[in-house]
């Protein structure tokens, strides 16, 4: 099954600012700025991982139950979004 980029198009946009983020707390380990700092901001990127993580499943769910997804399709669905968890 694939995802129209169009209903993807919210996650790509998040998990592209995580990358910033992720970009930012890299060099600020690097230049040994203040370590609250990174951490508050490594949490965030991991934040935005897992809500961008959550769209893309509900997206793929959405579109297999609209369409009639076999049971497998549903399996699948269902053990992506544990291995989230």
């Amino acid at each position: 099954m694939s995802l129209p980029a169009a209903e993807i198009k919210p996650a790509i946009t998040r998990l592209k600012r995580a990358k910033g983020q992720l970009e930012a707390v890299i060099r600020a380990l690097e230049t040994e700025q203040d370590c609250q700092t990174s951490v508050m901001q490594l949490a965030a990127v991991a934040k935005a991982i897992d809500r961008a993580g959550y769209l893309i499943v509900a997206s793929g769910m959405k579109q297999c139950f609209s369409e009639g997804g076999d049971e497998m399709d549903a399996k699948t669905l269902e053990k992506l979004f544990l291995s989230l968890s």
